[in-house]
């Protein structure tokens, strides 16, 4: 079994979250996978983001404000 860091990029609204999570790789059939404490980290990340409670967001990621570019 090995760990292996990755970001992963949470998409809500006005806002981009960078997560950081740990992937699980095995040699066995699901490799790579999330650990439960990661998957509820994603998921806390979402539903802040959603209810606009960006100071709980920040504390588990780094959330940016997307602006639209105009041509």
């Amino acid at each position: 079994m090995r760990k292996k860091r990755h970001t992963k990029l949470v998409h809500e609204g006005q806002y981009v979250a960078e997560v950081d999570i740990e992937l699980i790789e095995t040699d066995e059939g699901w490799s790579p996978y999330l650990s439960l404490e990661d998957a509820y980290k994603l998921d806390d990340v979402r539903s802040a983001l959603r209810q606009g409670d960006l100071k709980s967001a920040m504390r588990l990621s780094r959330v940016f404000s997307l602006t639209p570019v105009s041509a």
